[in-house]
């Protein structure tokens, strides 16, 4: 009983309460505390990632949050597909980009940044991140920049034998990721103290059935929340004369939080290589399971799904991903590579603003 009242299990229930009663749609108040239980929620998915991590241990226990989110957020993107249908059209296209851009710029930023800042200079596997990031370009390449300059079907469409083609490729390059991750090249995603915290702290298996559940509970009403609060997050938006693609970046950035919490804590605690784990792999999982699950339902319902992205965008995405290779190329970090990652993010969300 004494799991069942601890603040992590108790929030993320009152949050789905107060989701299920339908009061945050009637009255500013109830959005406020609606807004207060999403961060708690977030904290405690975090809290519990982090149980579940110290149980199965690493990569498993990064591979599960990741995964565990992309689930959640490929659910939110097909649920919104199909209610909006062609006016969704660049629905996945846009929050894969936001995403992927979040975690490159600004997760990855913030860890280098903060971790430079604590400890002058980090080490990771270089090994890992050569591969995540062979592995992000190829998939980022295929499913973002080629539908642009195809000519199967006019426009930033692929046809639909090029949307099984690149669904599939994203699925064997995501797969082959996870193979080298978990068995072939395991060594290379360990942190070198990994082993010792693995056994300062003894998870029981009913510990970590209970935080498994409520990590679900917990990313799902974020996503339920995150959706539900957006309409005011819109208003506010647009009381401010900004554009209406913004509220698409804020909501990704609420998803994203538990990962990036739990990869900035990593971080400070001199674990860049968890860090950096829980960043890539997100990356990789927000783009190899998504496009083949979108292009499920596109099928199913008859729907053409925009994937090419324009030049400035491209740029964008092309100088983020380039920075990333340079800064973890030599298996050491400072504080000038963090830097330079969150100044392209806040590149990024100011020619959203001033396009």
């Amino acid at each position: 009983m004494r799991l069942l009242k601890q603040w992590t299990t108790i929030t993320p229930i009152l949050a789905w309460v107060l989701f299920f009663t339908g009061l945050v749609y009637d009255s500013s108040l109830f959005q406020i505390i609606a807004s207060v239980l999403l961060i708690g929620s977030v904290m405690a998915a975090v809290h519990h990632s982090e149980v579940i991590a110290h149980r199965v241990g690493e990569p498993y226990g990064t591979i599960i949050l990741a995964v565990a989110i992309t689930v959640i957020e490929v659910s939110i993107i097909i649920s919104l597909m199909v209610a909006g249908g062609d006016e969704a059209a660049s629905l996945a296209r846009d929050t894969i980009l936001s995403a992927t851009m979040l975690i490159l710029n600004g997760i990855v930023g913030l860890c280098l940044f903060l971790g430079g800042l604590k400890f002058r200079e980090q080490i990771f596997t270089k090994h890992s991140a050569t591969i995540a990031l062979v592995s992000l370009i190829a998939i980022v390449i295929l499913t973002l920049v080629f539908p642009t300059f195809t000519t199967s079907v006019q426009g930033p469409y692929y046809s639909t034998p090029q949307l099984v083609f690149v669904s599939i490729a994203c699925l064997v390059i995501y797969s082959f990721f996870l193979l080298a991750q978990t068995r072939r090249h395991r060594e290379y995603f360990l942190a070198e103290d990994g082993v010792n915290d693995a056994h300062a702290i003894v998870i029981t298996n009913k510990q970590m059935i209970v935080s498994l559940v409520f990590l679900l509970l917990s990313l799902g009403i974020v996503v339920l929340l995150a959706k539900t609060l957006s309409p005011t997050i819109e208003r506010i938006v647009i009381g401010y004369h900004l554009p209406k693609t913004l509220v698409g970046v804020i909501i990704a950035a609420v998803i994203l939080l538990p990962e990036g919490i739990a990869a900035i804590n990593a971080a400070r605690k001199n674990k860049l290589q968890t860090s950096l784990n829980l960043a890539l792999g997100s990356a990789l999982a927000s783009i190899g399971l998504t496009i083949p699950c979108v292009s499920i339902v596109s099928t199913l319902y008859g729907m053409n799904i925009i994937l090419g992205l324009d030049i400035k965008s491209m740029i964008l995405l092309g100088l983020s991903v380039f920075t990333v290779m340079l800064s973890l190329a030599s298996g050491r970090t400072n504080i000038v590579y963090g830097a330079v990652l969150l100044v392209n993010l806040a590149a990024f969300i100011f020619l959203i603003i001033h396009p």
